[in-house]
């Protein structure tokens, strides 16, 4: 089964703007029962963790969108994005600014693409100099 590059960065674009718009219809339907994030600073968070601090205004996205090309690889029922992320959000305290480099896992269940494991790896201003656009 091929997999389509396309459908797949809307499908993740679809969900990024889910976690800034705080559609949790549409965030729920879009991750996992068995989601994991990995935040930039080493937590990982829970499905559950991640959402209800969404839900509940702890953690306040006011901007995750990419910021280079989304790259795809998989086939059949697995595809792996990675890309890197403009990322403002504001978590028991100011708003942070960052640019990470965004691992996720997509795993397609009863027909829908649903995210089941993501990666935050903070990239520092230096290093952003440096870096490919995502290739």
């Amino acid at each position: 089964m091929t997999l389509d590059a396309m459908a797949m960065r809307d499908t993740e674009c679809r969900r990024l703007r889910s976690l800034v718009e705080v559609d949790l219809v549409t965030a729920d339907a879009l991750h996992a029962e068995d989601y994991q994030l990995i935040t930039p600073n080493g937590h990982a968070l829970t499905k559950q963790e991640y959402l209800g601090d969404i839900a509940s205004g702890q953690l306040r996205y006011h901007v995750f969108e990419p910021a280079s090309d989304i790259m795809v690889r998989g086939s059949g029922q697995v595809a792996l994005l990675r890309y890197r992320a403009r990322i403002t959000v504001q978590a028991h305290g100011p708003a942070v600014s960052m640019t990470c480099w965004h691992t996720d896992c997509y795993e397609q269940r009863a027909g829908t693409w649903q995210a089941v494991w993501s990666q935050a790896t903070a990239i520092s201003p230096e290093a952003a100099k440096d870096q490919p656009s995502g290739g």
